[in-house]
């Protein structure tokens, strides 16, 4: 009896020092932002004080991207660290309006089947919570043990439902779950996923005045103060880890889901508004300001502070987060631990997808699949998916119907100049490892 007392007592010991090595984690997501939109990345009018100090304290990559320039697709891959062609979700609804519930159920179905890095963190131990974007059912359907989204079509439960409150009611439901983390002594996981600054662009009156000048016009004006807006809720955040003292055990990920600009911005003709309150090139587009965000590591003694010229990518949360907790992840994941210098900087290349905006196939990702495209180094080849101009999801943007183009990302981030004609062995090279991506 006393060595079976002993033995149990034992393993108690070893889980509280277990829960006690691993860090709290905080994942924060802003939702249709443009990468260059943020004080830290050198906006000249956009303030994200928040962000900006959080910046300060962490692993910045400017060169982040994102599987998918669409938000269900991109958070998919977040949290199951694949790309949109395996987990299925590769756009927002699948078509149909009057059914449209009842035609989606599968692609839940599948996108379920695989692991999360949620479900991983709750099956050992975390507590985790959910607000904010949420496309995949209730938060109970998706892993967490906490949350806000109740999934329910009959009551418009879509993407977020009760969830899409946080930040833009209060942060009330957020602070609510980190007490009673530390209450229960346990690590726990902060799914912090904002409607923000992502339209109705309503921001608060004091902010839009900061905003509004004459020759600016309305719909910058209002992104600019969500921006703002956003980063506030952020710094609510943030201050809730120090007041509590949590901020040295806490890893902190950031990213944006896609990019955004508004359409009076746009990059090729300010005449042509195709899509609603967004320009072209931008959401939706496989263009930089589609796939590219910053991408933030902080973990206070464990993630080295400054700016990183290496490739990151939004697979890589799954990974960097497995390491961080201590626990297995899946094997066979294609992205890389952030917090592993050899993996970062040996990273070649990145990859990703871009399918039509909106509409999914049940039954082929490939039925809405435009584009594929890599980043090598200062190299960034798009190439137009071959094959599918008859499908009846498929739908070409109106500005770009090209085979491939070639970009030097560098000396051209707005991607004006067309390179492919003039570096054919640089197209060549490219198309293969996109080719050969696709068929692993």
């Amino acid at each position: 009896m006393m060595k079976k007392t002993v033995c149990l007592f034992g393993l108690l010991w070893a889980g509280l020092a277990l829960a006690a090595d691993q860090p709290n984690i905080v994942f924060i997501l802003s939702d249709d932002q443009g990468w260059r939109d943020y004080g830290f990345m050198g906006h000249e009018t956009i303030q994200t004080p928040a962000l900006d100090k959080l910046a300060d304290s962490s692993l910045v990559f400017d060169r982040g991207y994102v599987a998918s320039p669409l938000c269900r697709p991109s958070l998919a891959s977040l949290a199951t660290g694949r790309y949109p062609f395996e987990h299925g979700v590769v756009g927002n609804d699948v078509d149909g309006k009057n059914n449209r519930a009842e035609l989606d159920q599968p692609v839940k179905d599948r996108f379920h089947t695989f692991p999360s890095f949620v479900k991983l963190l709750s099956e050992n131990g975390y507590l985790t919570h959910q607000s904010g974007k949420w496309w995949e059912g209730s938060f109970q359907d998706g892993g967490f043990t906490h949350g806000m989204t109740h999934g329910d079509p009959a009551r418009k439960g879509r993407h977020g439902d009760v969830g899409l409150r946080i930040g833009r009611d209060n942060m009330t439901p957020v602070t609510e779950f980190i007490d009673r983390a530390v209450e229960e002594e346990k690590p726990f996981l902060l799914w912090y996923a904002p409607f923000l600054p992502h339209t109705p662009h309503n921001p608060p009156k004091r902010l839009l005045d900061k905003y509004s000048e004459e020759g600016r016009s309305a719909d910058i004006a209002k992104y600019y103060a969500m921006c703002e807006w956003f980063d506030e809720t952020c710094g609510t955040l943030l201050d809730a880890l120090d007041e509590r003292g949590l901020r040295e055990n806490t890893l902190i990920l950031y990213i944006c889901d896609n990019g955004w600009a508004p359409y009076s911005s746009n990059l090729d003709d300010p005449n042509q508004k195709t899509w609603k309150g967004f320009a072209l090139r931008s959401k939706g587009s496989p263009f930089e300001m589609g796939i590219r965000s910053p991408i933030m590591v902080s973990w206070p003694g464990h993630a080295e502070v400054g700016r990183s010229p290496d490739l990151a990518h939004a697979i890589d949360f799954f990974p960097t987060i497995a390491a961080a907790a201590g626990v297995e992840a899946p094997a066979g994941l294609p992205g890389i631990n952030l917090l592993d210098e050899d993996a970062v900087r040996s990273r070649q290349t990145v990859f990703g997808v871009c399918n039509t905006v909106m509409q999914m196939s049940v039954t082929d990702p490939d039925d809405t699949l435009q584009y594929l495209w890599c980043i090598e180094g200062d190299w960034k080849l798009i190439l137009r998916y071959p094959g599918r101009d008859t499908s009846p999801y498929r739908k070409l943007h109106a500005w770009d119907k090209a085979p491939l183009r070639l970009y030097n990302v560098k000396n051209d981030p707005h991607e004006k100049n067309d390179l492919a004609a003039a570096h054919p062995k640089t197209v060549a090279r490219l198309k293969t490892k996109i080719e050969v991506w696709r068929s692993n």
